[in-house]
Parts: C-alpha cells; structure tokens; sequence
C-alpha cells in the first residue's frame, strides 16, 4: 500500500512538474510574442540604402509610416514628410514613383496630340557630375504617349529615345515610366559608362538625349534634342533675386548634396565657406556681419532635401568699399568633396539693381 501511494506522488509530481514546464514553454512564447508585437514595425523597416543594396528598385522601396517615398534627380529615393515631397515637387527636384501594379488599366483611347518638349529634370539648381557611372536624370512630355488616362503608362524606349555623349551612342534605359495617372510627362534615368572611346568621362562633356517624335502637333516626324553639359561638381548656387538691391533681403540657396551628412536631421554649411567678390576690389566673407545674415549657416530646408538658404543683404558698403548700382558681383563656394576628386569653384555671377 505504501508503495502504490509511493508510486502515485511520483506520478502526481512528475505531472505537476510537466504541466508547469508546458506552462513555462506557452508563457515564455506568448512572452517572446508580447515583445516582438511590441517593437514597432517601422523599426523593422531598413532605410532606402539598405533596401537598394539588397536589390530593392528605387521605386520599390518601402518607407515607415507617415513618410512619402520620393525619387530624387539624382536617381536616389528618399522618405520624406509629405510637406517636404511637395516642396521637392513644386521645384521639380523629384517626383513620387507610383507603382504600376498598383494602378487598374483602363481602356485605352486617343488623346488630342501636343508638340513634344524635354522638361527640365529639375529647375536652375541642377548640375550634373562629370565622373563616370554616375545617373543623368531626364523627362520627356508627350500626350501622344499617354492612353490610360487613370493609369501610369510604361513605355519601352527601343526605336524612340537616342542617347550619345560627344556624338557617340551609348546603351540607355529600356523604359521610361509616368511621372504619374494622366501626367504625360515621362521620367527615365540614364547611367553613364566609365569611359568614352577609351577615355574618362570629363568636364564639359555633352551628353545628348534625341526623341524620335513620331508625330508633332501637325503630324509630321521631329527630333528633339536635349544637350546636357556635365559638371565635376553637384554643387550649385542660386538666388531668389534676378538684380540684387542694396539693402533689400534675398535668399541665397546652395545645392549640396555631400553636405547632407544626416538624411534624419537638418544640415548646416558655415557662411564662411563662401565668399562676395565685388567691383573695386572688394573681397568678403559671406560670415562677415555687414551682410546682416539671419543665420550663420546655409541651413538645409528640410530632412534630407540637398538644398540649403540663408537671407541675406547687401549693404552699401563692403570691405571699405562702396557698393554701386549697376555693379556686378560673384559669390563663391568651393566645393571639396566632388565626385571627380577635385576642388570646384562654384559661382554665382549677378548685379545691382
């Protein structure tokens, strides 16, 4: 008998020491499932680098909440706040991809016929980098193109777009896509080689992009040609003003993309990096306090934009030196981090008024 009962509070225990070791297991499962619920799932989601070096087309790339993919001029993605999408928009720095699978075609029918035009891939803040392999952005606007109207067409380029760089054919893309549903303004990137004829890409050379219109706003062929000058710098410097006023606030913006250090926060280029030339010999540093700057940097316009302002004024007078109506001056930056490994002057050339 006292075996049996021996025997049975074994039993009893092994069972009530199984039952607390399933429980463990389940607890420690529901547990592991509590936190990985808990970690957002926008953590998970690698950035637009990390998705392109696995393979992820820029278009493809996947943004956290509450951000907008855009595709830069430079070919890059980017998230950004929707704020700042509009902004990269409105100065056609970029434009926001829109998958095809994701749009319902629609029957197709014929659109009025337009003349053809290149547009410019952004506004006059747009340079391109003289080293080889890198991306020359274009777009191309034709209705004749576009039949979906609630669709985003893609169109092969085989027969209708040339590309040559001093005169030579180069291969280029295999398609161009809609900048988006009924737009017929169509985006296409084009990567340089390495060498032409044997010899590096270099400054000042022409690359040319030829579309073969097949019918114009008469019906009749055309060719349209785009001839785009290369550069050994990204950089770019522009004014909100055409003649500058003594006196009278302007905004002096610079594109820099290697100044972009950190695509979550706002960058900053010190105004001593630049420097005023002037009629008469004067010579100044942006940093100077005559120019009554609101800043003393160039701060970056948003998180991750390439593009930074500062407002400034131009006094009457200058290093000693009076300024005149009607004299022309220059800004200066010297950009030291160029893909072509050179130091670039980069320079704005106006007057004033």
């Amino acid at each position: 008998m006292t075996s049996r009962i021996y025997h049975q509070s074994i039993y009893d225990k092994n069972k009530i020491n199984g039952t607390l070791y399933k429980n463990k297991i389940v607890f420690g499962f529901v547990l592991s499932l509590i936190f990985t619920l808990a970690i957002p799932v926008d953590a998970q989601i690698e950035s637009p680098k990390q998705q392109m070096k696995r393979g992820v087309a820029a278009e493809e790339v996947i943004c956290k909440e509450g951000l907008n993919l855009i595709i830069r001029n430079n070919g890059a993605p980017a998230c950004v706040k929707p704020s700042t999408a509009e902004v990269f928009q409105e100065r056609g720095m970029a434009f926001v991809p829109i998958k095809v699978t994701d749009i319902e075609p629609e029957s197709k029918s014929v659109t009025p016929e337009r003349t053809v035009q290149f547009k410019d891939a952004q506004d006059e803040i747009t340079n391109i980098p003289a080293s080889g392999g890198s991306i020359v952005n274009f777009y191309i606007t034709d209705d004749d193109l576009n039949l979906a109207h609630s669709g985003v067409e893609l169109i092969e380029t085989e027969g209708l777009v040339e590309f040559l760089i001093n005169g030579i054919p180069i291969p280029g893309p295999e398609r161009m896509i809609e900048t988006g549903p009924d737009t017929g303004v169509f985006y296409a990137r084009l990567q340089l080689p390495d060498t032409i004829n044997g010899k590096p890409i270099d400054q000042d050379d022409i690359v040319e992009v030829r579309y073969l219109d097949e019918s114009d706003a008469s019906g009749e062929p055309q060719v349209l040609v785009k001839s785009i000058p290369l550069r050994n710098t990204y950089a770019q410097i522009q004014s909100s003003a055409d003649k500058t006023r003594i006196g009278h606030e302007f905004i002096l913006r610079l594109y820099e993309p290697d100044a972009n250090r950190d695509s979550k926060d706002v960058d900053r280029i010190p105004l001593s990096r630049l420097e005023y030339r002037g009629e008469g010999g004067i010579r100044i540093s942006l940093a100077s306090p005559s120019f009554d700057a609101n800043s003393s940097y160039l701060l970056e316009t948003g998180e991750n934009t390439d593009v930074f302002e500062v407002k400034i004024k131009i006094p009457r007078q200058l290093d000693g030196k009076v300024v005149h109506i009607g004299d022309w001056y220059e800004i200066r930056y010297i950009d030291t981090t160029t893909p072509s490994g050179t130091e670039e002057k980069i320079i704005l050339k106006s007057r004033i008024g």
